[in-house]
């Protein structure tokens, strides 16, 4: 092999290498992201199922006092059983967007009967309840940052370019709830 072709291998080297190289790194970071996002979003399911968990207790409680709001029964149950038979992340999200609807007319509806606030089970269940809540925006808000980043990436040149060749896609956000924004009555 003559010394022209060696540098002219060397030189097809160097620019294959310039190009793979960098190819390599987005693939590596696109997919570090998305695992980033998918493990966020297993925080914030464990945080959803301690709310799955304290939503029959405080409905059978509610059931108990003869407090007659089947709809929001309904609504909460209609929304578990949408999230239990939800196939994407996107579908889950929608699914606890609605309880979350619910729960802020259930709560609603935990003022409007004062003798439930005195009840036993209120009592220990409320502070409960706000903690998971809290919980669960505090794991909502991670989760969104983590999305952030990950479709920043995927949107960005040129990692967009490789975030398409290789199949990744943006990840939908947590939005706020419709109806978020204007405080529940409250009885004094």
């Amino acid at each position: 092999m003559s010394k022209t072709t060696k540098i002219v291998l060397g030189v097809i080297a160097a620019v294959v290498l310039l190009i793979i190289l960098p190819i390599i790194s987005t693939y590596n970071s696109l997919t570090q992201l998305s695992l980033n996002v998918d493990q966020q979003w297993s925080n914030v399911e464990v945080v959803l199922q301690r709310r799955w968990d304290l939503l029959p207790r405080l409905e059978a409680y509610l059931k108990t006092q003869r407090v007659q709001e089947s709809q929001v029964f309904a609504d909460i149950a209609k929304a578990r059983t949408q999230y239990n038979g939800a196939a994407t992340t996107e579908e889950k999200v929608a699914a606890a967007n609605q309880v979350e609807s619910a729960i802020g007319r259930l709560l609603v509806i935990v003022e409007n009967y004062p003798q439930l606030k005195t009840g036993d089970i209120v009592m220990m269940l409320q502070p409960e309840t706000a903690g998971t809540e809290n919980r669960i925006s505090v794991e909502r808000m991670r989760y969104n940052e983590t999305v952030n980043q990950y479709n920043y990436k995927v949107r960005a040149f040129p990692s967009n370019i490789i975030a398409r060749m290789f199949g990744f896609s943006e990840r939908k956000m947590f939005e706020k709830v419709a109806g978020a924004d204007a405080p529940p009555p409250v009885n004094l």
